[in-house]
């Protein structure tokens, strides 16, 4: 503990020397500087992520111990407001006196009400932290050189790492400024530095819309580089970047960083779209990896795993306090009560139930886990779908997967074509059912195609026909009309993201990324980008 006390006093002087060098100086930082202050970091962050996996395994092998401070907790929490009797502490007086509520998300309001959401701007508590340093570590180990100094840049201005921790800058050696906000310099630093291997972002979405974005002001900034705005004049990287960008979007980041080998992202609802459009086109033959899973209720499990592809994630025990609603066989019904962790089973789907440290509410947060595995006592998941994003027009329910898996199958028919995003709209929201059978408005961005055929947008329909015996029936019988497929053109979705940001409580807070919409402003600002 006294060695950790020194590493941190030796963190917090060596800025002041820094600064005190510049000044006499008035140039760079010296390299000796730089790579003390990396080692000191990285001292710290071994010692404080040893501490945070011994409290992660001490946990996880006592489930039912932890749950059950974690319900005590919360309880005494609830003592004032919720009038529970103190000398009782069990299970079914937290369900009795806290019953399930739903986010906002999860049930949208036409009248855009929003229900208060469980968790406060901010990313608290020990999930947050554990993701972080847990997180860190594992990527150090997978990818040994990944984190050396000057190695790693973020291109938006928040992290995806869920904790903030001062000397974390250090620890990672970012390239780019410390307290840098500004996307475009953050970017430009980036673009400036060839050595990077590892590149951030706060979640795919956002970088899929950074490298769209620098392909349609590539030329700008190459000339920005080349003019030295950074204070350096950098006609070489220039030219560099121009030679890139010219060769198309498929491998670009490799073309741009050569030795680039992780793209760091924070995995929330609805980015599995974007991180697919990555993998093809910009950051082809990179590794992905995201510290954790972020929902409306802030961090809701680890991601302790790296090298598997899919994203498997802890649930971990404690505060917040998860529940898990068994979803029932073959339907998106839930059944009557809550399990804890320790009841959960292989290959079963739950919803997840939080209540966290601010709201003291037991929210249903929409997102579905299905159990792969576990992690000593506690369930390992995969995140499905989600309950709200569900499409009925007719009584029908077709889920965000069961769509998805349709698009994708219709998108890989389309000629040259690569899905980057896409949102459904129930004819009803914007009165196109007139005179014809409710039906699906389907928005897609696409890339490699410019115009669609009539014959490709049948395809949709009739592969949605194919994944749904429901739709399939509907639509023979006449009762629901075919699928509208409409193209925007590039960036609506990043203007549909900015809108949804400004509607939202919280922008230190992920987005999720919607795939269904119900309010008609959100949809006739996409309905405007209508190219095809």
């Amino acid at each position: 503990m006294l060695l950790l006390w020194l590493l941190l006093l030796l963190l917090l002087l060596v800025p002041l020397l820094a600064i005190l060098w510049q000044q006499r100086s008035r140039g760079a930082r010296p390299c000796w500087l730089i790579s003390l202050q990396h080692r000191v970091a990285w001292g710290m962050l071994g010692w404080a992520a040893a501490w945070q996996q011994w409290r992660l395994d001490r946990s996880t092998l006592n489930v039912g111990q932890s749950q059950q401070q974690a319900l005590m907790w919360c309880l005494k929490k609830a003592q004032g407001s919720c009038c529970l009797p103190r000398e009782d502490t069990d299970m079914r007086t937290f369900r009795n006196h806290l019953p399930l509520t739903q986010t906002s998300h999860t049930q949208e309001q036409e009248s855009e009400e929003t229900l208060p959401s469980p968790a406060s701007p901010q990313y608290h508590g020990d999930a947050s932290l554990q993701a972080t340093l847990l997180g860190l570590i594992t990527l150090n180990k997978a990818y040994p050189e990944a984190l050396a100094p000057g190695s790693t840049a973020c291109v938006t201005p928040t992290s995806p790492w869920p904790c903030s921790v001062p000397w974390l800058g250090h620890a990672l050696g970012r390239v780019s400024p410390d307290g840098a906000k500004d996307p475009r310099t953050l970017l430009l630093e980036a673009l400036i530095s060839p050595g990077l291997r590892v590149l951030e972002a706060r979640t795919a979405v956002e970088l899929l819309d950074v490298f769209v974005g620098l392909e349609a002001d590539g030329e700008e900034l190459a000339e920005a580089i080349a003019a030295g705005i950074l204070g350096t004049l950098l006609p070489k990287r220039a030219a560099e970047l121009k030679e890139a960008l010219e060769q198309g979007p498929r491998g670009l980041a490799r073309r741009l960083w050569p030795k680039l080998q992780v793209v760091v992202t924070l995995d929330s609802g609805g980015q599995a779209e974007a991180v697919a459009a990555l993998r093809v086109l910009w950051c082809q033959g990179l590794a992905f990896f995201s510290p954790a899973y972020a929902a409306s209720g802030g961090v809701v499990a680890l991601n302790l795993w790296p090298e598997r592809p899919q994203g498997s994630y802890l649930l971990p025990p404690g505060v917040p306090f998860i529940e898990l609603l068994p979803i029932k066989e073959g339907t998106q019904e839930e059944a009557a009560s809550t399990l804890l962790l320790t009841d959960a089973q292989r290959e079963k789907e739950y919803e997840l139930v939080l209540t966290n440290h601010t709201s003291l509410t037991r929210c249903r947060l929409g997102d579905v886990v299905q159990v792969v595995g576990t992690y000593n006592q506690c369930p390992v998941v995969r995140f499905t779908c989600r309950l709200g994003q569900t499409l009925n027009v007719r009584g029908e329910v077709t889920d965000e997967t069961v769509f998805s898996v349709a698009l994708a199958q219709a998108v890989g028919q389309w000629p040259g074509a690569k899905l980057l995003d896409h949102v459904c709209v129930e004819s009803r929201v914007l009165d196109s059912c007139e005179g014809s059978a409710p039906h699906y408005e389907v928005f897609v961005e696409l890339r490699g195609l410019r115009n669609l055929s009539e014959e490709n947008r049948d395809k949709l329909d009739n592969c949605l026909q194919e994944a749904s015996a429901q739709y399939r029936s509907l639509r023979f019988r006449g009762s629901v009309g075919p699928a509208k497929v409409h193209l925007v053109r590039p960036g609506s979705f990043r203007v549909l993201r900015e809108a949804l940001a400004a509607f939202s409580s919280s922008s230190c807070r992920p987005p999720e990324m919607p795939r269904v919409i119900r309010l008609r402003h959100l949809a006739q600002l996409l309905q405007k980008r209508v190219i095809s």
